[in-house]
């Protein structure tokens, strides 16, 4: 098993933030640290004895010198799991766990995974942590800078849309990042991802239950709680299913500033998306229009290019059609 590797030390910027919190990486990760290592690398997948696979930006390309059993792969796996503080066994086979250094590690077991234990490991690099180094990236347009630093200052509440690794969770970062500092940040997660450069910011983590079944911790429930905690930004790092109910109606009394992150293929598949979710929270297809109209100022739909590059495709508002949740394609900048 090679050394484990040192992520680059904290250093602090002018004003006296972290720029970059960077913890040693967990023993747990053994063989794959060598891997991590390389500034490149942004997801790592291993599909059992199939094999390791790296996307350095370019797509996944495999690994030809990486071998394992499936037995090494299970132990990776649940070592990994518990290393986030969460169990991974054949009565929870599949688990998605965030580790001291920001990593997110999903792990699901055979036989649910019919090729054996499969790995998704997500690596988050701190070049990108703010709206200028977005910027150096090609991420947006100077015009299109100017206007989300504006959505901040105004306290829009933001919606950012996209598929798999298209830079949400980075973009809410950065755009949290821009948040003044005397403003407090609560954010809520199934797996705590969101770590911006602010000295006030409150992060709540959904709980799976325990080997009896006991103790599990939502994130409507943390909604909920948060509420309680006088948040000058409520965030939700995804939507998912019933905590719309408690975001929308969060975002409807008062709570200003407030932003959420929810998969979707394209702009206009978002209306859709929203309506699914709304329907797993009880809400019928017009009182959520009505919620969501209300609750939102833009959305903002992010692509990834060929060249690995996340971009800003398209940016939308919300509208009733008919009592229906529609969407039209704004460009402000």
């Amino acid at each position: 098993m090679p050394e484990p590797f040192v992520l680059a030390p904290r250093h602090t910027a002018s004003g006296g933030l972290p720029v970059a919190a960077a913890p040693t990486l967990d023993p747990a990760f053994g063989a794959l640290a060598e891997f991590i290592g390389d500034e490149r690398v942004t997801d790592l997948f291993v599909n059992g004895t199939d094999g390791l696979f790296l996307d350095r930006g370019d797509g996944a390309e495999r690994m030809p010198q990486w071998r394992a059993s499936e037995r090494e792969v299970r132990d990776l796996a649940v070592a990994l799991v518990a290393a986030g503080g969460r169990h991974l066994d054949d009565q929870s086979p599949c688990v998605d766990v965030r580790l001291d250094s920001g990593i997110r590690v999903h792990a699901v077991l055979a036989p649910v995974s019919t090729s054996g234990t499969a790995l998704s490991i997500r690596v988050p690099r701190v070049h990108a942590a703010d709206l200028d180094a977005l910027a150096a990236l090609g991420s947006f347009a100077p015009g299109q800078r100017a206007w989300l630093e504006s959505l901040v200052g105004e306290r829009a509440n933001v919606l950012i849309t996209g598929g798999t690794g298209t830079g949400k969770t980075t973009l809410l970062t950065a755009l949290l990042s821009a948040v003044p500092v005397g403003e407090r940040i609560v954010t809520i997660e199934d797996v705590a991802e969101l770590r911006p450069r602010h000295p006030h910011h409150v992060s709540l983590e959904a709980r799976q239950p325990n080997l009896e079944g006991a103790g599990r911790i939502t994130l409507a429930m943390l909604v909920r709680e948060s509420l309680r905690m006088r948040p000058d930004r409520l965030i939700v790092g995804e939507c998912r299913g019933e905590e719309v109910r408690e975001l929308l109606t969060a975002l409807n009394t008062g709570h200003d500033g407030g932003a959420g992150t929810l998969h979707a293929s394209g702009l206009a598949d978002v209306p859709a998306r929203m309506e699914a979710l709304g329907a797993l929270a009880g809400m019928d297809a017009t009182a959520l229009a009505r919620q969501v109209v209300s609750a939102f100022t833009v959305v903002l739909h992010l692509g990834r290019e060929p060249d690995g590059t996340r971009r800003i495709r398209q940016a939308g508002r919300f509208l009733l059609v008919a009592d229906r949740l529609g969407i039209e394609e704004v460009r402000p900048w």
